[in-house]
């Protein structure tokens, strides 16, 4: 266990020695900031509750995460390809499935840590902007499902951060799948963003054609899992569906996804 820790730590290196993981830490800093103050003086006298704002930039934080994240985990496995340096990591005392593990855990660690610096960046701008609210005037009813699960603007918010960060799960498995797979990092970045932002437009473009049972199963219709806040009953009007089912549907994908980069990582030959 001890060894294993030491090559997640390793991983965990390479990520936050790099400036650019900075500039990406800096930017989710700062973008709330500004958006908050921009939206600030454009509302004059009508000032939302910080909540309302807050949850207009979690949608725009979360996809500027799972991008940085994609970023993160096309390079992860395809650039110790393209570097050459694959091979210093195979001749160390390490089996491949536990370099890979290492890898996969630290990319949830970074996601996870600009998630939470996000959570706090967004309530402390908004609270200090907007005063703070212990309601969130006319845009929560606390239900999932049509199930109250809560009172608390604050169990709300949390929620719904962890709505975004399990759909990002989801993204970033598949980059790093993609990673596994080729060694070209800009390939495996440019698919796991051209379906990050058109995969809910492509899959809605499916369920627009045809009414099968089938389009149920489609992994991109639950990426969003924010769909089943507010007593919603998922992203299909015509086909209700629970968020056990959605997150069903991401863990079988989140296991296939898995065990194809697992597949490809264990028998790759790394001779050439």
């Amino acid at each position: 266990m001890a060894d294993f820790m030491k090559l997640i730590q390793n991983e965990n290196m390479k990520i936050y020695r790099r400036v650019r993981t900075w500039i990406m830490l800096g930017l989710i800093v700062f973008i709330p900031i500004l958006i908050s103050i921009l939206f600030y003086f454009a509302v004059g006298d009508r000032k939302p509750s910080n909540w309302n704002v807050m949850y207009m930039e979690a949608a725009i934080i979360s996809v500027l995460i799972t991008i940085f994240t994609v970023v993160k985990a096309a390079d992860s496995v395809a650039g110790e390809f393209t570097w050459g340096t694959i091979k210093l990591l195979l001749i160390r005392p390490w089996s491949r499935s536990s370099i890979l593990l290492s890898k996969f855990l630290s990319l949830l660690l970074f996601a996870l840590l600009f998630t939470i610096v996000a959570f706090v960046v967004t309530w402390l701008v908004n609270t200090l902007l907007f005063g703070y609210s212990s309601t969130p005037d006319d845009l929560i009813d606390y239900s999932v499902n049509s199930l109250a699960v809560t009172d608390s603007p604050w169990a709300y918010m949390l929620l719904l951060f962890l709505c975004h960060y399990i759909g990002l799960i989801f993204v970033v498995t598949f980059g790093f799948m993609m990673s596994a797979a080729f060694r070209s990092g800009g390939l495996a970045i440019g698919l796991s963003i051209f379906l990050l932002l058109s995969g809910n437009l492509i899959t809605g473009m499916i369920v627009a054609f045809t009414d099968k049972p089938w389009v149920k199963y489609l992994p991109f219709l639950h990426t969003d899992l924010t769909s089943y806040l507010n007593g919603g009953t998922g992203p299909i009007p015509d086909h209700p569906m629970t968020l056990a089912f959605s997150l069903t549907v991401l863990a079988g994908y989140f296991i296939l996804f898995n065990l194809v980069s697992w597949l490809v990582f264990c028998k790759r030959d790394v001779a050439a």
